[in-house]
């Protein structure tokens, strides 16, 4: 069992320099004090917002940075960008037709970053 993610939460990226609170929109939506999150609440600059800076060489703009600083890493402004769901969510509760987002659910940033959450935001909502 899990602790349901709402509006509010906290997470990190294993190569951001800051965390970054979640946005979840209240549309069709379990509204408790936040609204709940779904997996399908992924939308980078929307939900998911930036980590301060990367410092991922993989990330274009900090393998320029870096290129530009004769091969010293230097990270740039973290802009996240995520294409498929979080995963696993919860098998067992559905919001709005889809599966509830829990505390133990990752993201992957297409530059490579693990995007984790920290702060669920609630600690009085459990899933499975």
């Amino acid at each position: 069992m899990g602790f349901c993610v709402c509006g509010g939460a906290m997470l990190t990226c294993s190569f951001g320099m800051a965390p970054a609170t979640m946005n979840v929109l209240p549309a069709n939506r379990v509204v408790s004090s936040t609204p709940v999150a779904t997996i399908m609440d992924n939308v980078p600059m929307l939900n998911i917002m930036p980590f301060g800076m990367c410092r991922n060489p993989a990330n274009p703009a900090v393998a320029a940075a870096t290129a530009a600083a004769m091969g010293v890493l230097t990270p740039a402004p973290c802009i996240p960008v995520t294409s498929a769901p979080w995963t696993p969510g919860s098998p067992t509760v559905l919001i709005g037709g889809k599966p509830a987002l829990n505390n133990s659910s990752k993201l992957l940033c297409t530059y490579g970053g693990m995007i984790q959450i920290t702060n669920p935001a609630t600690t009085n909502i459990m899933v499975k």
